[in-house]
């Protein structure tokens, strides 16, 4: 079965849950920025919870059904409609064969995942359908999707349940206004004492240059390092150190001014200083929060953010158990 792109929406690309096992490689895992929601469409319409999804931020496709199929979206608030008639979220649906699937725009949150009954057929690049645009791996040519595309779907893997809905309690509340927790480090200690309290009490405001790569907050004061001789192979900036490797969800701040916060699409290293690292657990919300919203950092221990996942797996087993 294929799906026509008669529009792409603002960002649209096909992901799963991303490739593993390259990074080391310089080839970031990919995948949906955020997996729960992903997870939570595939499941609801029986499909393996990895299967290839559309990931529509902030504006949805528009696409014509050939023919009759299940669909399922989670995550930002973006009212599907089939020929102009309002669907609900969070709830299986089918599209009638030749029928249009469009998108309001966006209400709360930042990224919408559409899934098909059996997933979408792309070829796997090392082991992912996930879309890497940097890399022009994976998806559809490596890139995001494009007027005059067509989407192959796989057959279905079980029969789906239309009016079959995410249960309340799974459903996420988006704010205006995010509480990110941060394990300090790896470079904290180049930071004065009071730039390093400072940027834990202040608000920050996410800046339009907000992708899959990374988010960059503005708005705060600019921090302070301590002064030293930069060791061989460091740059002069104060913020630069010897390349090192960075983690999905570090925080960086070229120059001081700006963090960035690193997401799935970001390069695997370089020579930026990170001041700490947002948790697994709230990396989600990270990929939902609009341009123009604010954040604060919080910090906690490792023990802190190791109880926080394991809070967060209990939760993913109670979504594959959702009746």
């Amino acid at each position: 079965m294929t799906i026509d792109v008669i529009k792409p929406g603002l960002a649209t690309s096909i992901q799963d849950t991303g490739r593993q096992g390259s990074y080391h490689l310089g080839i970031p895992p990919s995948g949906g920025m955020d997996q729960r929601s992903l997870r939570a469409a595939n499941l609801l319409l029986g499909n393996p919870e990895g299967a290839a999804v559309l990931e529509c931020a902030l504006m949805g496709p528009e696409l014509r059904f050939k023919e009759s199929r299940c669909v399922a979206t989670c995550g930002a608030e973006m009212t599907p409609r089939v020929n102009g008639e309002a669907q609900p979220l969070n709830e299986v649906f089918r599209v009638p064969a030749g029928a249009t699937l469009s998108f309001d725009f966006v209400k709360a949150g930042a990224r919408l995942y559409l899934a098909f009954e059996g997933g979408i057929d792309v070829p796997e690049k090392l082991g992912s359908r996930s879309t890497y645009a940097l890399g022009s791996l994976g998806g559809l040519d490596g890139r995001p999707l494009q007027a005059g595309d067509q989407l192959n779907l796989l057959p279905p893997s079980a029969a789906a349940r239309e009016g079959r809905q995410l249960p309340e309690a799974l459903i996420p509340q988006f704010s205006k206004h995010y509480m990110l927790r941060v394990v300090p480090g790896i470079y904290d200690h180049r930071l004065t004492d009071e730039s390093r309290e400072r940027f834990y009490e202040e608000d920050w405001t996410v800046a339009s240059e907000a992708d899959r790569i990374g988010y960059r907050m503005k708005g705060g004061s600019p921090l302070s390092f301590i002064e030293r001789e930069p060791p061989f192979g460091a740059g002069d900036d104060p913020s630069n150190i010897v390349d090192a490797c960075y983690p999905i969800g570090s925080i960086q701040v070229p120059s001081g001014s700006e963090p960035i916060i690193l997401h799935r699409d970001a390069v695997s290293g370089g020579g930026y200083a990170m001041i700490g690292t947002v948790i697994s657990a709230d990396m989600d919300w990270v990929g939902q929060i609009q341009p123009h919203q604010k954040v604060r950092f919080v910090p906690v221990s490792l023990e802190e953010a190791l109880a926080a996942r394991a809070k967060y797996r209990k939760g993913m087993e109670v979504l594959r158990q959702m009746p």
